[in-house]
């Protein structure tokens, strides 16, 4: 199947960073980014000793630190005020690892880091997976010195700009692996442009002087050593580090108030750092009869001093269900993400609190995003307990059993026969295995999922080859036990999801921000010994302990999370129109790619109660339509930020 060429000037333009070769190839690529000094581009440009550009940036929510000394350069982008001290820090580094590390261990919030020390450039995001690194090669440059004279490697924070920049074409098998309701690692990492590759989270990409280029690991996970008091107390000042670098310095604030243990403690942590700070709260009341958050939410605004604080209850009846305006076109507004996100059949729900919040004069919302993912930890984190302590990962693993309804037998199997990596890769996706529900034990590398019958035979190729493939050519795991794996994995495609929520702020001149997805926060969460993260009588022990004595006692004693799934239905009854226009003969962006059956997705979208949708998710389907949708590029218009 063919690819697609990317749009003239993708929208993502005005809000990403380039770094580029130092030769004519880089002068060139320069050159077809909007012009410096535009009107309203805030462009910065960093330049080699040659005058050639080095870094080129256009961040309008996001600050830019930088510092010289002779011909090497640093700069970080991040949320939050301007980073000091970075002229002591480049002047006391030897090279560019020994910078990376000093920043790494001193910086609070979330960062993307370059530098340039003795003319090798370092490019590096985030652990948790919040900030990504790409990379393309300019020009048809090889690796080696002739490179150099010829082309080179580009790198950014935006797989569309560097698409854009070397002419690169869709990839329709990182588009088909969308098409899952879970894409693990390694395949998750595939970006959607050929030529363009994803640097490893926990490695900085290197663009050598010759042209070439490299990874260099710079972060290693902590080992779960620390007991529960020493933990929390490390996960306490990390949490207060990472809310304070997002909101130190602003007027006015807002946070999502759900009523989650998660939101909850974000609020009270930027009470607590932003005192004199106005301070708006956002709660979105649910349809569900027997839902708890607005109860809590309540109890919570309650339990602040009340000055400066304003808590706005959006009625249940004002909020959008899912699928709502699924078929709609892309807004003046809108930023394309990098990838089909699952927030998208959810965008207009999601939109509803960011809207509100830019309305009030927010300087930046915070949200719970990655609590879930960091402190209801998974079963599988209790089965790596098994080898040293049998009876203590049993107790874990039975409680959960108990509560999901697990089958014994079925447990003791998949607890005593947990298959390698790259054996359960392999196998990880099935045309015949049923879907898993909440009664499949879960305790190995993943879930093995089931194939939706909308998938074309191509797309299901397209897929069962890309999971073979990866596991031929050596894929490895993020650590050597499956509950440590899955920690990271799980860590890192929440943080892919909620570039989403960033990039919707984005078009709303609204920074949104998710502090618990900071690396500090991530390695204090880590370092807790694997028998005190996990309680089976207690919810989110370590985030409890972490936030007491700022957090009041009494919201401290909710064991409950309310979920959404009648919106779901709801949406499914409500918006059937709307999914049905996506699917529209000659209309359909996945199906004239020959990846999804349309009619089957049509009838489905006019029969809200099939049993298919309790067996598959349509989610990921909509979200690749709709991010087809766009990208594309419009006629005879070019794209400008």
């Amino acid at each position: 199947m063919p690819g697609r060429p990317p749009s003239v000037q993708p929208p993502h333009a005005g809000d990403c960073f380039v770094v580029l070769p130092d030769n004519p190839v880089g002068q060139a690529a320069a050159g077809r980014l909007p012009a410096e000094g535009a009107a309203g581009s805030g462009a910065l440009v960093l330049r080699y000793p040659s005058g050639r550009p080095w870094l080129v940036a256009r961040t309008p929510l996001r600050r830019i630190s930088t510092a010289r000394r002779g011909q090497d350069a640093v700069a970080v982008i991040g949320a939050g005020a301007p980073v000091d001290g970075l002229d002591a820090d480049l002047a006391a580094a030897r090279d560019n690892g020994a910078l990376h590390d000093r920043l790494a261990r001193r910086l609070p919030g979330v960062h993307h880091v370059i530098s340039r020390v003795g003319g090798e450039s370092w490019v590096r995001g985030t652990a948790t997976g919040l900030r990504r690194v790409y990379a393309a090669e300019a020009g048809g440059a090889g690796e080696g010195a002739a490179g150099a004279a010829a082309g080179g490697w580009v790198a950014s924070d935006r797989p569309a700009v560097l698409a854009h920049l070397t002419g690169a074409a869709l990839d329709d098998t990182a588009l088909a692996l969308r098409l899952l309701d879970f894409v693990p690692h390694p395949l998750s990492g595939r970006p959607l442009w050929r030529g363009v590759t994803e640097t490893h989270p926990e490695h900085a990409l290197v663009l050598c002087a010759d042209g070439g280029r490299a990874q260099r690991r710079w972060w290693h996970a902590p080992e779960p050593e620390l007991p529960l008091h020493e933990g929390a107390s490390a996960l306490g000042a990390a949490l207060d580090a990472a809310v304070r670098a997002h909101v130190t310095g602003r007027p006015r604030v807002s946070c999502e108030l759900s009523g989650g243990l998660d939101s909850t403690s974000l609020t009270f942590l930027a009470r607590h750092a932003a005192p004199d700070a106005r301070l708006d709260l956002i709660t979105v009341a649910s349809r569900e009869s027997h839902a708890e958050d607005e109860t809590w939410a309540r109890r919570a605004v309650e339990l602040t001093d009340g000055t400066g604080v304003a808590h706005h209850l959006v009625p249940a009846h004002e909020a959008p269900l899912f699928y709502a305006g699924v078929a709609d076109p892309p807004g003046p507004g809108d930023i394309p993400t990098d990838e089909p996100l699952p927030v998208a059949p959810a965008r207009a729900r999601a939109l509803l609190p960011l809207t509100r919040a830019a309305a009030l004069g927010s300087g930046c919302h915070l949200t719970g995003y990655g609590g879930d993912e960091l402190f209801m930890a998974l079963p599988t984190v209790a089965a790596d307990l098994f080898p040293r302590h049998p009876l203590a990962a049993w107790n874990r693993v039975g409680a959960v059993r108990h509560q999901l309804g697990w089958p014994l037998i079925g447990t003791l199997r998949a607890l005593f026969t947990r298959p390698s990596f790259r054996t359960w890769l392999a196998g990880a996706v099935s045309d015949t295995a049923a879907p898993p529900t909440t009664r499949t034990p879960q305790l190995g590398w993943g879930v093995v999922q089931s194939l939706p019958p909308w998938l074309t035979d191509d797309a299901r190729t397209l897929i069962r080859d890309a999971f073979r493939e990866a596991a031929r050519a050596g894929a490895r795991p993020f650590a050597a036990r499956p509950g440590r794996h899955l920690d990271l994995d799980t860590v890192r495609i929440g943080a892919r999801h909620f570039q989403a929520m960033e990039d919707h702020g984005l078009g709303l001149g609204l920074p949104v921000a998710a502090p618990l997805y900071a690396d500090h926060v991530l390695e204090a969460t880590l370092s807790v010994r694997l028998a005190d993260r996990i309680d089976p009588g207690r919810y989110k022990p370590l985030l409890a302990e972490a936030v007491r004595g700022v957090v009041p006692a009494p919201l401290l004693a909710r064991t409950t999370k309310d979920h959404m799934s009648g919106d779901i239905v709801q949406g499914l009854v409500r918006h059937g129109d709307e999914l049905g226009r996506l699917w529209e003969p000659g209309g359909s962006r996945l199906a004239a790619l020959g990846l999804v059956d349309a009619d089957r997705l049509t009838d489905l979208a006019a029969d809200p109660y099939s049993p298919l949708h309790t067996r598959w998710s349509i989610d990921a389907a909509v979200s690749c339509e709709m991010w087809l949708r766009a990208t594309e590029p419009a006629e005879g218009k070019v794209l400008t930020p």
